[in-house]
């Protein structure tokens, strides 16, 4: 019975380790996909951003520029807008990339606070044009941050 116990324990992880290793592979072939419908006249510089939902769905976002430059909203803060507007307000993962092959990019400061708005247990996926990628944390990316807690009145 121990081993039976063993193996069904052993079989489940295996199947979430897989399921995970493909969310994961999906979450950055999106946020690739993303990248390529950016509107970047200005910077040239596409970026793409795919959310994962604590449901499971995947939501894209790309920046889309403005002549008024501050109005320019970039990729990761477009995928929370498309995912809120969709009604998710859980999240686990994000998968960010731009045209940069030589090293990993994180989202800017702005995109980070916004993230952190929706909870600190994010895992980041810092990806390169050719699929690599490399995890992070949000806690990582935004030591000490301001968060929601914060307002708490006690």
């Amino acid at each position: 019975t121990r081993l039976l116990i063993h193996f069904c324990f052993n079989a489940s992880f295996f199947h979430t380790f897989i399921c995970c290793i493909g969310q994961v592979a999906e979450l950055v072939a999106k946020c690739l996909q993303a990248r390529e419908l950016a509107y970047c006249p200005y910077s040239h510089f596409p970026v793409g951003a795919a959310i994962l939902t604590s449901g499971g769905t995947i939501i894209t976002g790309c920046n889309v520029e403005n002549a008024s430059y501050g109005l320019t909203v970039c990729a990761e803060r477009t995928a929370i807008q498309r995912a809120v507007a969709e009604g998710h307000r859980s999240f686990t993962a994000i998968a960010v990339t731009c045209d940069i092959k030589d090293s990993f990019v994180g989202p800017c400061g702005a995109c980070r606070q916004v993230l952190m708005e929706f909870g600190t247990e994010w895992d980041i996926y810092l990806t390169k044009p050719d699929g690599s990628y490399k995890k992070t944390s949000l806690r990582d990316l935004l030591p000490l941050a301001f968060s929601p807690a914060h307002l708490a009145k006690d």
